[in-house]
């Protein structure tokens, strides 16, 4: 099956299953994905689709930033090409160029560089607070659905190791985030407020983070 949308002919992939709603997705082979019911139609589907053509466009526009993405190297905020050449020492950054002896060379110095710059800017954020919190362990790991977390039981703070491909001004906000959570553990007007106070772009921040 096909489907036009914007004048682009797009493939429908359709999946049968005993469910009892209809999704759509549109995946990274740039194909409109459909599972729906054993019954439902392929009239069924392009009116289901028709209906949905601001949602799909969103879609089709999310995963082409996605594939963008992929095809490079993301470093505060800043996109790099990869070079390995084994006659240098250790990592270079030049220009949009980075020099790397070797992929485990250049892993290694991946790795300590977000645990570097997220303590670097916890420390910063967290004497910047008036507030008087008791320090929470900092905790990098990789996380699918946020950027970071606040666990009162643990009184730590896990930051996206993900956050790294985004500038300074972004990991800040994080982490103004999540300290502000110790204080008010709930998304109320008190903790926007809060973060408000130290971060005072929150707003234009969390909409680039979503976007």
């Amino acid at each position: 099956m096909k489907y036009i949308l914007n004048g682009i002919e797009y493939d429908v992939v359709i999946e049968k299953k005993n469910n009892k709603n209809l999704y759509v997705r549109v995946k990274e082979d740039g194909k409109i994905h459909v599972t729906c019911n054993y019954l439902t139609t392929k009239g069924m589907i392009l009116k289901v689709l028709n209906e949905n053509t601001k949602a799909l466009q969103k879609m089709v526009k999310h995963m082409e930033k996605q594939s963008e993405k992929k095809d490079k190297f993301f470093y505060l905020g800043n996109s790099y090409d990869i070079i390995i050449d084994e006659s240098i020492s250790g990592v270079k950054i030049i220009g949009d160029k980075i020099y790397s002896r070797s992929e485990k060379t250049f892993n290694k110095w991946y790795k300590d560089e977000i645990i570097r710059i997220f303590d670097d800017r916890y420390v910063y954020i967290f004497n910047q607070f008036d507030e008087n919190i008791k320090s929470p362990i900092l905790k990098i790991r990789t996380m699918k659905t946020r950027w970071g977390v606040y666990n009162r039981k643990n009184h730590t703070i896990t930051l996206n190791s993900k956050l790294i491909e985004y500038d300074i001004e972004k990991i800040d906000y994080v982490i103004i985030h999540e300290l502000s959570h110790i204080i008010h553990f709930n998304h109320s007007k008190n903790f926007w407020n809060l973060v408000s106070k130290y971060c005072p772009d929150y707003k234009k921040i969390r909409k680039e983070l979503k976007d």
